[in-house]
């Protein structure tokens, strides 16, 4: 994503909007009354040209006092390509202002000239008029402030698709915002035409689409007003006192470009049109953020004929978005000191691509309410894991003994080892308590949550009083060299019924599993074609029980939730061609071997992970009994306890002799497993931790906690 740049500068002309062409601007205004009386207002310009420009307006009228320029700050927010492959830049310049007084003022910003339209104008040119209005609220005796409002800056959906779009139009005051075309007598557009196929709801601020548009780019200049839903006074320094209740106190502007594409053989989602899945959020959503702490918005869309492509978006400063291997968009901000008890609107929209095509899904907003601080938490990242501390005065009321990782059945996953009277400690291992792996094409990232259940017995819950999120990220460079590198211990669980196993995963030099290989001679070594010996034993006090393993898995990091392994078992049935399965000595035991392999790229390293869980021995009702379940096994209940849940053991690292692979140009290879994947880990990770607090009993969904760094 674009860096953004903070510039301090005292009384600059920034304005650059005649370097390109025009493609809309949105602009927003909040107050402060500083500790001496003095009044400052801050003035946020979304401008988005053929060229990263950047704009905010000078006083107008003949009345107007704008006080004088305290703080610019500008960057790049988003850009992109329309399907004419003509480019748009879209920036962001903050001015903040002090004033002498609270007198109503307006600033306009113009130029020639908007961008190639299909409807062309005798008034090329454009016009963005913001009038700002800080009186003094009879109801918050607060200055006022204007609607947070957020459009992309570029929209685009096929000509015989109905669709409508809702900006992000949020009053902090609690306002009503409407939406209405500008009126050129007050200088609030050029053109001010009505584009045909088009319709404005006014009350709902809607721009609805009705499938009867012309193809082609069509400019839209609209402006969004505040309206008090009862009589509000406004009190101005200067002695005026205004009762108002039908006049609105802000007229800002909402400008934007809308291209209409040929038409799709169905408008409905999920085929030509990318469709929004989870994780992306709901319209609307509001995210509770703090300062200096990173907030993350997920946003996922998939299509059956066409190709995911990119997201395009707007946002505050410093925003930045990214694309993970697993076909994800994140979008980040962190807020700064300065945006504390503020909103900033988020708006975005995925794009996928058939041949020249390109199609958008509908565009979602949500709303970043930056907050006080409600959890103090610091996160640490190591080399293989994750300490989470938490000060329990910080935390709502909760019964302490009710919170767990994400898969808590392995015993150094418990909260209660490591917390104390006053903090909540979690030291999670980079691969196990349902650690979750992410990359994008610079980063990994291991992700994990502490929530509460009903019952530390059971699996699943349905009332999260808390959910704290926290990640990792290490950047990808070098070679994994030591992370991951020593040979794994025995893992040990319990489960409801069935009581304490030991899990043992070793490698053995032969098909006689006579003796282990030595652990100090991790990581092992192997020639292409090589047989590796592996067995999976379990140690129990509990009598008639068998062991059945349901998947093994190959992948460059020792993490179950590797998003794209190579499978050897899956559902209990033999995937790999080379696979073999030895006669075991007893119910406890899985012995098997596979042909090494060579996998493609950068990992010098893999990690072989199993899924396996414990039965009564002889219950043809067992998952044990039922054997392969290519479509998938259906598990017994658990209230039976006929078997045990699911448990994971991994071991490694192997190694593929690079001498091997010296004196042979690799066409004669025999690659049994084929594994493909991004680049390695580096040895020093990078810190980086987000925590999600979601309150049963409030309807705002998330809540960023730290990231620190040692």
């Amino acid at each position: 994503m674009l860096s953004t740049t903070l510039v301090v500068l005292q009384l600059l002309w920034l304005s650059l909007a005649s370097a390109g062409h025009f493609y809309g601007g949105v602009v927003t205004f909040s107050a402060t009354i500083g500790s001496n009386g003095s009044i400052e207002v801050e003035l946020r310009n979304k401008a988005t040209f053929s060229s990263c420009a950047y704009q905010y307006g000078s006083c107008y009228g003949n009345l107007t006092d704008c006080g004088y320029n305290n703080q610019i700050s500008l960057g790049a927010i988003d850009l992109g390509n329309t399907s004419t492959e003509t480019s748009w830049c879209q920036t962001e310049t903050v001015v903040s202002k002090r004033l002498t007084s609270n007198r109503p003022f307006r600033t306009l910003e113009s130029s020639c000239c908007w961008t190639k339209l299909d409807t062309p104008s005798v008034y090329p040119s454009w016009n963005v008029l913001t009038s700002v209005d800080l009186g003094i609220r009879s109801d918050t005796n607060k200055p006022n402030n204007s609607p947070n409002i957020a459009i992309l800056p570029f929209l685009r959906v096929p000509q015989n698709c109905k669709r409508s779009y809702k900006p992000m139009a949020f009053d902090p005051d609690g306002d009503v915002v409407r939406c209405r075309y500008g009126n050129r007598h007050a200088s609030e557009c050029v053109d001010c035409r009505r584009q045909v196929g088009f319709s404005v709801n006014e009350t709902t601020c809607t721009l609805l689409y009705l499938a009867s548009g012309n193809q082609g780019v069509h400019g839209f200049e609209l402006v969004v007003e505040d309206h008090p839903r009862h009589n509000v006074a406004l009190y101005y320094s200067y002695g005026i006192t205004n009762n108002t209740m039908s006049v609105s106190f802000s007229v800002l502007p909402l400008q934007f470009v809308f291209q209409v594409d040929p038409s799709v053989p169905t408008c409905t989602e999920g085929y030509n049109l990318p469709k929004y899945v989870s994780p992306t959020p709901r319209d609307g959503e509001v995210i509770l953020a703090q300062t200096g702490r990173e907030v993350e918005i997920r946003v996922k869309a998939m299509a059956l004929y066409s190709q995911v492509d990119r997201i395009i978006m707007t946002g505050p400063l410093n925003v930045t978005k990214h694309r993970t291997t697993a076909d994800e968009f994140i979008i980040r901000w962190t807020p700064i000191s300065e945006n504390l008890g503020h909103y900033f609107p988020i708006c975005f929209a995925v794009e996928s691509k058939n041949g020249s095509s390109v199609y958008q899904t509908e565009m979602r907003c949500v709303l970043v309410n930056v907050t006080n601080e409600l959890m103090n938490t610091v996160v640490t990242c190591l080399e293989s894991s994750m300490i989470v501390e938490v000060e329990k005065a910080t935390l709502p009321e909760l019964h302490y003994e009710n919170l767990r990782l994400s898969d808590p059945s392995n015993i150094v996953c418990s909260l209660q080892t490591h917390s104390n009277s006053t903090h909540l400690v979690a030291k999670v291992p980079l691969n196990t308590c349902g650690t979750q792996i992410e990359e994008d094409a610079d980063n990994l990232f291991f992700k994990n949550e502490i929530t509460t259940v009903d019952n530390t017995s059971t699996l699943i819950t349905r009332k999260h009083q808390l959910e704290m999120k926290f990640f990792c990220q290490y950047p990808k460079r070098g070679n994994v060299t030591f992370t991951f590198s020593a040979h794994r211990e025995n893992v040990t669980v319990w489960d409801k019924g069935l009581g304490k196993f030991t899990y043992g995963f070793e490698f053995f030099p032969d098909q006689r599993f006579v003796s282990r290989i030595d652990p100090r001679l991790y990581p092992l070594e192997y020639d292409v074609g090589d047989r590796i010996f592996m067995e999976i034993e379990a140690t129990t006090t509990v009598n008639n029980t068998e062991l059945f393993v349901e998947s093994c898995r190959a992948a460059p990091y020792d993490n179950t939730n590797y998003p794209h392994p190579y499978n050897i078992i899956e559902n209990g049935c033999n995937l790999d061609p080379t696979l073999i399965v030895y006669p075991r000595s007893h119910n406890r035991q899985f012995k098997y071997s596979v042909e090494a392999f060579k996998f493609i790229g950068l990992h010098d390293q893999v990690y072989i992970s199993c899924s396996v869980l414990m039965c009564e021995a002889g219950n043809p009702h067992t998952r044990c009994s039922r054997g392969c379940q290519p479509n998938g096994a259906t598990r017994a209940r658990r209230e039976a306890v006929i078997e045990s849940g699911t448990h994971y053991v991994s071991q490694g690292p192997l190694r593929l002799r690079r001498s091997v692979e010296a004196g042979n140009t690799g066409l004669n290879f025999n690659l049994n497993l084929v594994f493909i994947a991004g680049c390695v880990l580096a040895a020093v990770g990078m810190i980086c931790g987000v925590i999600i607090y979601k309150s049963k009993k409030s309807s705002v969904r998330y809540q960023a906690l730290p990231s620190d760094e040692t």
